[in-house]
């Protein structure tokens, strides 16, 4: 059942957030100064439920391995190596904020095994979209998957380095920059489309059109 209670506060504090983002700083106005501590202490509000979110997803990923390492048929038994991961880095960062202080030192742990983790992932992930293409190409005849295909390849070839020796030569160089930016636009325009969804949501849920919070 939805509660018109809970819809009603989350649509003013929302137009509360919303509004005080007009509200220059600094202004001489006692109401919207107001509005722009109402607005610092809903956020702050918003990023403590965050944290709390945070740490229950959390423990709810330790219990979940835990489960899946103690169920009776088909144990995972590599849900032990998470959670001893787990146990140990936080072992490790409670003793390095809380009792040595050596923050940069455990920070330098946790990247010599984080960066080479995900370097191999993302390797793998390349690995794995350009067999996509190639299967992609395979079962859809057209235009699209071609000249995706020959992108992927084009690109894997351009940040192969195998190139590196013809930047030099006129026209080449310039052609290639070019080449190296298409991906920056790419990757622009898919952000762009993530804000404009998230900026849909946003307006769906003042208006109360979406209602997440109801459940």
């Amino acid at each position: 059942m939805r509660s018109p209670v809970a819809a009603a506060l989350a649509i003013a504090f929302g137009l509360v957030v919303l509004l005080s983002f007009f509200v220059p700083a600094g202004i001489d106005n006692p109401a919207l100064n107001g509005l722009l501590v109402l607005r610092t202490v809903l956020i702050n509000w918003a990023v403590t439920l965050a944290a709390f979110a945070t740490l229950v997803a959390i423990l709810a990923m330790v219990s979940s391995h835990w489960r899946k390492f103690r169920a009776q048929r088909n144990p995972d038994r590599y849900s032990i190596f998470m959670l001893v991961g787990f146990v140990v880095t936080l072992a490790l960062g409670a003793l390095a904020y809380g009792i040595s202080g050596d923050v940069a030192g455990f920070q330098q742990v946790v990247n010599a095994f984080q960066v080479p983790i995900e370097s191999s992932l993302m390797a793998l992930l390349a690995v794995t979209l350009t067999v996509a293409a190639f299967r992609l190409l395979r079962r859809r005849k057209g235009l699209l998957p071609i000249v995706f295909v020959f992108s992927v390849l084009l690109f894997l070839l351009l940040n192969s380095g195998l190139l590196a020796s013809s930047e030099n030569v006129p026209f080449v160089g310039e052609f290639l920059a070019v080449l190296q930016f298409l991906p920056v636009a790419g990757g622009r325009g898919i952000l762009l489309g993530i804000a404009l969804g998230s900026l849909m949501a946003g307006l769906r849920i003042l208006f109360g059109a979406d209602r997440p919070y109801s459940g």
